[in-house]
């Protein structure tokens, strides 16, 4: 039976043109036609109705009658009244729009399908996360409630929280900061917004990797900011070519550990030379590290934040990545001397972002070292799926496609020709039940830059990665 929630109806009216039933009759009529009343919902029963509508439980039961014999309804004795499973909507009833196909309502808009597809970024391995230790810890949570916890979260996260983060960062990241450094927020985007509010203006100039993540430059934008595309090689940024173009920049948004979506990491002299401009500008640097934890050549990479020594950096972490994207928790790491503006904005502004109950989890998750135990059975798990994986496509793909090597993270780069349409490419691969990223539409200026961003953290089977591969493969021909 569904466990859609059946809808409230407001009173009804007297009207001397409509018995109620009949107006009961039409509303259940339409809300069922609107997927509001879903197949198998269930209705309350004739009295909780006549109860909540203020009539008598004839009215309702003459009602429920109607639809029950013209096949809309089924009563079920005891199990109650529900909306037949068998029911198609009405031939009247306008079609919704297909979630098969992309729509992009805004510049830099990135779309998701409305549920998870092999392949799909940003979605780590769902199938390994330690359910049984989260729920115990809800559990143990619920258990141990006082009125405190039923409160307003605190403004800029739960103590515990913000103390288990900067002790972890101090050893995981080598950055050295203070619990009261560390701002909670709802992820990349409520970070980046953070930033902008307190310390940036509209007009001022941001460097922007280029290609970069188009949700950034769609902040920046919002915020009147002017943005520097600055080129991306196989160091890194451009650092030296972001000098010379926008010296006044007041802001570089910079992936340094895992560059997205290229997957290179920034070299030591350009970490240097980033930081010198910052520190001789008054710039600020702000730091995505957003799966820096994952690195399968060596040990994960020092932040770009350890390196600064002057207070430029704003260092942003998620644990989207690394635990559950529906998690929506991130994390804000501020220099000192900003630690008083950012309090002030986020008691104004971005105060009880984020429930107690799951800070409060995670704080614990931390504490009790699951995090750290889940991280190293993940970078194992990743290793093993992101060789796979490459293998598999490289099978079911002709041979002049390969995909890039990278030293972390978690997707892969297939570089296409230059005169491959990789939108289309992508919308055919998502019409099979593939989701994938057109990397052309990750470039911050006019460049042509065409290939394919898949994630193999949730690629469970080398099946799937050569029925991938093949797909490209027939479809190439027809896209150049």
């Amino acid at each position: 039976m569904s466990t859609t929630p059946s809808p409230s109806f407001a009173p009804l009216t007297d009207l001397p043109d409509t018995p109620l039933y009949r107006q009961l009759y039409d509303r259940i009529l339409a809300a069922i036609a609107a997927g509001t009343l879903a197949p198998g919902a269930r209705l309350p029963s004739a009295r909780a109705m006549a109860k909540e509508l203020g009539v008598a439980r004839g009215t309702i039961e003459l009602a429920y009658s109607l639809l029950t014999s013209e096949g809309y309804l089924l009563a079920r004795g005891q199990a109650g009244t529900v909306v037949n499973p068998d029911l198609q909507k009405p031939p009247t009833t306008a079609a919704l729009p297909s979630e098969a196909a992309p729509v992009e309502d805004a510049p830099d808009s990135l779309w998701r399908p409305a549920q998870l597809l092999p392949f799909q970024l940003g979605v780590p391995a769902l199938d390994a996360f330690p359910r049984k230790i989260w729920a115990r810890l809800g559990a143990r949570y619920l258990r141990g409630m006082r009125l405190g916890d039923l409160d307003y979260p605190a403004p800029h996260g739960l103590p515990q929280l913000r103390s288990a983060i900067a002790s972890y960062l101090q050893v995981s990241r080598g950055i050295d900061c203070g619990a009261h450094q560390v701002f909670i927020t709802s992820g990349w985007r409520s970070s980046l917004t953070f930033i902008a509010h307190t310390l940036l203006l509209a007009g001022e100039r941001a460097w922007v990797e280029d290609p970069g993540f188009p949700p950034t430059r769609q902040i920046l934008r919002q915020f009147g900011l002017d943005m520097a595309p600055v080129a991306v090689d196989a160091d890194g940024i451009n650092v030296a070519q972001g000098i010379a173009s926008a010296d006044d920049a007041k802001v570089a948004i910079v992936t340094p550990g895992h560059q997205s979506p290229l997957s290179m990491a920034l070299s030591l002299p350009r970490r240097q030379l980033l930081l010198d401009w910052a520190a001789t500008r008054n710039a600020w640097v702000v730091e995505d590290d957003y799966d820096g934890e994952y690195r399968y050549v060596s040990r994960p990479l020092p932040a770009l934040a350890s390196l600064d020594r002057h207070g430029r950096v704003l260092y942003a972490g998620t644990f989207s990545k690394v635990l559950f994207p529906g998690i929506r928790l991130a994390y804000l790491v501020v220099p000192q001397a900003q630690v008083a503006a950012f309090e002030r904005v986020g008691r104004a502004l971005f105060a009880a972002g984020s429930p107690s109950m799951t800070q409060a989890l995670v704080a614990e998750f931390i504490a009790e070292g699951h995090f750290t135990r889940h991280i190293q059975r993940m970078r194992r798990l990743y290793s093993e799926r992101r060789t796979s994986t490459i293998a598999a496509l490289e099978r079911g793909m002709p041979a002049h496609i390969r995909v890039e090597p990278s030293p972390g993270g978690m997707h892969l780069v297939v570089r296409l020709a230059d005169d491959v349409n990789d939108i289309a490419l992508a919308e055919q691969l998502l019409a099979k039940g593939y989701s994938l990223q057109a990397l052309s539409r990750w470039a911050a200026s006019t460049q042509r830059i065409s290939g394919l961003l898949l994630s193999f953290t949730n690629c469970a089977t080398t099946a799937q990665a050569e029925q991938l591969g093949a797909l490209i493969g027939k479809a190439l021909p027809g896209l150049s």
